[in-house]
């Protein structure tokens, strides 16, 4: 038995949620999420919970129930807390600036790379109050409901200018460590 798929996701106060057939869909403060799951597997709900039911015993049953589990729980977490991740621009002259629709990106490349946000996430950049504090001269935050989209937003927006091992500069994850590499000698 998978020991994750058999737990019910409570669902907080201000969530509600709908299941038919193997579609799944939460709404809350933070915004509304629907997702169908693998078609074998059942989606119920009973009092303040969501339960999913696998239909045998077989590994690939086992497999997906677990990870269907985690997707729901995950959907309901979003619409009630939400998700962000930060990044942080280091380097001489490297800066990010909100836009309406997304972000400018000034990171020494010949051209302003402009990003835009996708629907439901939203895209903020923040100058420190003192310049170059911690070594980088602003973050970005990329926040919103969708767990998996919030991560592919800021994979994106990282690949812009990955951190180099020399001199560190580039766009990293605010808990990224980079490995620095000696120079030439």
């Amino acid at each position: 038995m998978s020991r994750i798929g058999k737990k019910p996701v409570p669902l907080p106060a201000g969530v509600s949620a709908r299941a038919s057939g193997h579609t799944v869909t939460v709404k809350g403060p933070h915004g509304e999420l629907t997702r169908s799951l693998h078609p074998e597997l059942a989606v119920r709900l009973e009092g303040d919970s969501i339960l999913v039911e696998r239909p045998s015993d077989a590994a690939k049953h086992r497999a997906l129930h677990g990870l269907s589990r985690t997707l729901v729980a995950n959907m309901v977490e979003g619409v009630a807390k939400g998700y962000t991740k930060q990044l942080a621009v280091v380097g001489v002259g490297y800066k990010a600036e909100t836009r309406p629709d997304g972000l400018l990106l000034t990171v020494g490349l010949s051209h302003p790379v402009d990003v835009k946000a996708p629907p439901g996430i939203r895209l903020t950049a923040e100058v420190p109050a003192q310049k170059m504090v911690d070594n980088h001269a602003s973050t970005i935050t990329v926040s919103g409901p969708d767990k998996e989209l919030v991560g592919e937003v800021a994979a994106e927006i990282r690949g812009v200018r990955p951190p180099e091992p020399y001199k560190g500069k580039g766009i990293r994850y605010l808990t990224e460590k980079v490995r620095r590499k000696a120079g030439k000698t």
